[in-house]
């Protein structure tokens, strides 16, 4: 398992000066080698470092392991921003919108270095760091959960807010984590972020409130146009998205302490392939495709691991329509976005906390498709009006 800590750096002002000088020398060779990469299309950190190693070595009097990481570097973002676009444009081609394509990245001077363990080391309070005048020892800032001399498989020195930090990438031993008796089901959504099981619900309300307030700003000065507008715009670029960031965060780590304190494991609906399995109306169409549901989904996944607790992804096909006391399947159980009543039993409560329930059960009995059904009986995956009188008792949360 792999998780990053962001660690501060306390240099005496000798020691800043060691640190900006290498940090420029470093994106300079990378500014160097990004034209070349993006007019040969050579994104291979292999063929990259054959076609430019020695150049840079020459021109940029980096030693042989810091030649190799500011190429890495190259190649990696443009990988990455490939990536990201792809991404992109499957939304902006749902929307109707421009694609976008790729050009040439730049690399601005004071952009984060990557070492690794051979130009960078950490010890129980301090970090062994390669300069172009040689290697100097800075004090850090550790937390409490950062391990006291950590095998670190990279390190990021980044220059943000006045200040230098590492952004360290720890592995951990991975360890075996039980199958659970039972299981704590997680329902996403847009009007609700999250529906627990347990029936916690965690409401958008205050992110779509930021995310229109954003919006809003951020067209009121675009419009604008003037050098102030272009400044603000800057300032508050990214601000969204960490705030979104910040719920996840909070939501993930709450539902990962509620299984743990139960001994259960988590429970998610597959949602790959979601913005295009689904249709909103125009007005909507923004707010579906800012779902952060991967994201949520990643936190959730590494802090259980973490913790030890079992995460389990299963198939959602109609959660949202199958009574999870019941298990009658119909369209008609749901008549609106927050209201479920079976049309066979007449079990009513919230849709979301519904479908949670049927997530959790599927995921215990692991059955992709209904929570059920008779002992080898598969049921259909298209809805049915109505169902065979179930015999067999359903597991109920």
């Amino acid at each position: 398992m792999q998780s990053v800590t962001k660690l501060r750096l306390y240099a005496s002002p000798e020691d800043r000066k060691k640190l900006f000088a290498t940090m420029e020398r470093y994106n300079a060779a990378c500014a160097f080698v990004s034209p070349v990469a993006f007019f040969e299309k050579q994104f291979s950190t292999i063929g990259l470092q054959k076609r430019m190693y020695s150049t840079v070595r020459e021109q940029f009097g980096l030693s042989a392991q810091m030649a190799q990481l500011a190429i890495r570097k190259v190649a990696g973002s443009y990988r990455s921003t490939i990536e990201a676009i792809k991404a992109k444009n499957k939304i902006l081609r749902a929307l109707g919108k421009p694609l976008q394509v790729l050009s040439e990245i730049s690399f601005c001077e004071h952009g984060a270095i990557c070492y690794d363990a051979r130009v960078l080391s950490l010890g129980k309070n301090r970090a062994s760091i390669w300069t172009l005048d040689g290697r100097i020892k800075l004090r850090y800032a550790r937390p409490d959960y950062f391990p006291p001399v950590a095998a670190v498989k990279q390190t990021d020195l980044v220059y943000r807010d006045g200040a230098f930090w590492l952004y360290a990438t720890v592995k951990s031993p991975d360890r075996e984590i039980p199958e659970p008796a039972e299981y704590l089901g997680v329902d996403l959504g847009v009007v609700t972020i999250a529906t627990t099981s347990d029936g916690t619900v965690y409401s958008s309300a205050a992110t779509e409130r930021v995310r229109k307030r954003y919006g809003n700003l951020r067209a009121a000065l675009q419009q604008k146009g003037t050098k102030d507008a272009k400044e603000k715009l800057r300032k508050i670029s990214g601000r969204e998205r960490r705030f979104k960031t910040d719920v996840n965060h909070v939501i993930s780590k709450q539902v990962v302490r509620a299984a743990e304190g139960t001994k259960r494991g988590v429970a998610l609906e597959d949602l790959t392939g979601i913005l295009q399995r689904t249709t909103v109306t125009k007005q909507n169409r923004e707010r579906h495709h800012t779902w952060a549901f991967f994201q949520l989904r990643t936190f959730i996944a590494y802090k259980a691991r973490k913790l030890g607790v079992l995460l389990k992804v299963i198939n959602g096909s109609y959660t949202s329509q199958q009574c999870s006391v019941c298990g009658h399947t119909d369209p008609g159980n749901r008549s609106d976005q927050a209201t479920f009543r079976c049309l066979q039993c007449g079990h009513a409560e919230n849709a979301d906390l519904n479908a949670a329930k049927n997530i959790a059960v599927r995921a215990a009995v692991n059955r992709p498709i209904a929570v059920c059904s008779r002992p080898g009986e598969r049921l259909n995956r298209k809805p049915v009006k109505s169902m065979e009188p179930i015999t067999a008792p359903c597991p109920r949360l």
